[in-house]
């Protein structure tokens, strides 16, 4: 006959954990969720407030071309009557209120002339050639542009110079 072998004991990995084994891993988890937890809601929070300012400066983008539109048709009233004066004026306090509702909002205009081009903050429509400026200075702003704090919200519309091209 043959003799039979016992079992050999279980290890420590194969023993069922102690109740404060379990208690210990338990809570480890708990206080892993919690962190995961809160975790995510400061994320979810943060997205939040970057999607209400990108949706406002959005807005505030649609609303500059009617702003430099009204700038426009106040420079032409200077010349009329002095009743259209008075009409502008009170355009002029309208005008005042839209921008101060943009500035409120981080929203300021730029100054381009004079500068160097730059890809993020001007689109140029029109270069222009001359010796006079170094090669890459904006030479005319056309339309204003407008920045936030962390981005462009529109882009400078301005004509760039250029160096004379040489023809023979």
């Amino acid at each position: 006959m043959t003799e039979e072998q016992p079992f050999p004991p279980p290890t420590e990995e194969q023993l069922p954990p102690t109740p404060e084994e379990e208690l210990k891993e338990y809570k480890e988890k708990y206080l892993r969720l919690l962190a995961e937890m809160d975790n995510t809601r400061k994320r979810m929070q943060k997205e939040r407030q970057e999607m209400t300012k990108f949706a406002v400066e959005n807005v505030i983008s649609e609303i500059l071309g009617p702003i430099d539109n009204l700038e426009t048709a106040l420079t032409c009233a200077e010349n009329m009557s002095s009743e259209i004066k008075n009409w502008a004026l009170g355009f002029s306090m309208i005008l005042e209120q839209f921008k101060e509702v943009i500035s409120n909002h981080g929203v300021t205009p730029f100054a381009s002339e004079g500068s160097l081009f730059d890809p993020h903050l001007h689109y140029a429509i029109e270069t222009e050639e001359t010796l006079e400026k170094p090669e890459g200075t904006i030479v005319k702003e056309f339309v204003k542009g407008y920045r936030s704090k962390e981005r462009t919200v529109r882009p400078a519309r301005v004509k760039v110079a250029r160096p004379p091209s040489i023809t023979e």
